[in-house]
């Protein structure tokens, strides 16, 4: 009987794009004078390299919000979120680019990418290149495996761009003072959004797993809190209310080690709270910050937008913080700025579920 023989080579999955193509996007960096860097979700994995390539052509890195944290926002290269869901500082970047360089990113409405600047678009899924609009060069590559190529190149010789570090450190500057000035706004309704998040991204772990939910709490999120080494989930699109908790538990069962956090806003809590039993019953180590400004405020906004009347938009809540303490677990609430550090501290030094609840203007955002 003849056995069936199998092939004991190892097989690449890798993908590498056409050398011309490689070729037509050097050109193209070669002759940049501004180039930007937008990394999406589809760079995790590949922060090294992309760090190795943006040092190199000496351009600046803005991220999709949905990357997040990809790399710390300390680093001089770094000019944190585009969109919706972000600051000036990416903005500006990218709008006064001369030429785009995109990794893993889908171009979705949310961002916002330029579509009068030439780009070249890199992405492992060839659908997406150029699905939302043309690009100049697209490449279809894995991430690592496009940067070894271009900068691999013999003909891959960029330009200086000596002002880039300078020019971000000092639109960081103009933005922190920008966050100074929405933190010191006050309210007798509750909590400055800008002003929390300050305060969260000074108390928790470098290397958190924050999961956060959808609504005005994820914008401010976006906006004002600063990464070091956390990593940030969220919902595709930013479409699923309710997501940040149950995303959290996951993120506690996949047993990293690391201390978990959930944000979310009483609306897309009150969804999923009775999860937070569950979480009880098996000893979940999650923090849950929670913003309570009594409404559905992203909805509230859309309506005023739009000068509509605000239509069913306010919510009845419990004191959340005494659910957690119901349901077996613990709870601080929160309604005045000189409380917020240590409840925070408090939360985040607790083992088992723990809610921090932030009493918020949905104005202050």
């Amino acid at each position: 009987m003849t056995g069936v023989q199998t092939c004991a080579l190892p097989i690449s999955t890798e993908i590498a794009p056409p050398r011309d193509e490689i070729n037509k996007a050097i050109a193209l960096i070669n002759k940049s004078k501004r180039p930007c860097i937008i990394a999406g979700k589809g760079a995790v994995g590949f922060e090294n390299e992309l760090l190795a390539f943006a040092e190199t052509v000496e351009a600046p890195i803005v991220t999709t919000f949905k990357a997040k944290g990809l790399i710390p926002d300390d680093h001089p290269l770094v000019c944190g979120v585009l969109g919706r869901s972000g600051i000036p500082v990416a903005s500006i970047m990218m709008g006064t680019a001369d030429l785009l360089i995109t990794f893993g990113a889908s171009f979705s409405v949310h961002t916002g990418v330029a579509d009068y600047i030439p780009t070249i678009q890199v992405d492992r899924d060839r659908m997406t290149l150029g699905k939302f609009r043309p690009v100049d060069v697209p490449l279809w590559g894995d991430i690592g495996v496009t940067i070894n190529q271009l900068m691999d190149s013999s003909n891959f010789q960029p330009l200086s761009h000596d002002y880039v570090k300078k020019e971000i450190s000092s639109r960081w500057k103009n933005w922190r003072i920008e966050k100074e000035r929405r933190r010191n706004d006050s309210s007798d309704k509750g909590l400055n959004s800008a002003y929390l998040f300050d305060v969260l991204s000074r108390t928790i772990p470098d290397d958190t797993i924050i999961a956060v939910d959808v609504g005005n709490n994820t914008y401010s999120f976006g906006r004002y809190f600063e990464c070091k080494k956390q990593s940030v989930l969220m919902s595709g699109y930013l479409g699923s209310i309710g997501f940040a908790f149950p995303a959290a538990m996951g993120a506690w069962a996949a047993g990293t080690g690391r201390k978990v956090v959930a944000i979310a806003g009483d609306g897309g809590f009150g969804q999923y709270m009775a999860e937070f039993n569950t979480a009880v019953k098996y000893g979940m180590d999650i923090t849950l910050i929670l913003l309570n400004n009594s409404e559905l405020g992203k909805i509230t906004k859309e309506f005023r937008a739009d000068k509509m009347d605000e239509w069913h938009t306010s919510l009845s809540n419990p004191n959340f913080a005494e659910y957690a303490k119901n349901c077996g677990g613990d709870g601080i609430r929160v309604s005045n700025e000189d409380e917020l550090e240590d409840a925070f501290k408090t939360g985040l030094k607790n083992t088992g579920p723990f809610i921090v609840e932030c009493i918020t203007d949905s104005k202050l955002i």
